[in-house]
């Protein structure tokens, strides 16, 4: 199995998600991830669009949740997004 690293988009049951946990992080059996969700209420900043397999997907940050790490396929990389999906971190915990 290959290993997840943050900002890698991962596959959950069918639902694309996106790992947020730093890679430093002693190993855990769980991975903090956010969903990608294609019918999500955006809110600037805070839900920014990510592209997976030709769709354009709504980062689910309010969702944000932790999924065992062995249920999770990796699928793509969403490192190009990296200061949006921080700051859509950023965002939720602090309000700015």
């Amino acid at each position: 199995m290959e290993e997840l690293k943050r900002f890698d988009i991962a596959e959950w049951n069918g639902i694309a998600m996106v790992v947020v946990e730093s890679d430093i992080l002693p190993p855990d059996p769980a991975l903090v991830v956010i969903p990608l969700l294609p019918d999500y209420p955006a809110a600037k900043g805070l839900n920014p669009t990510i592209p997976h397999k030709g769709q354009p997907l709504v980062l689910a940050t309010r969702l944000v949740t932790s999924v065992r790490r062995s249920a999770l396929s990796r699928k793509a990389s969403a490192a190009g997004h990296a200061d949006e999906i921080t700051r859509a971190l950023d965002i939720l915990l602090t309000g700015v």
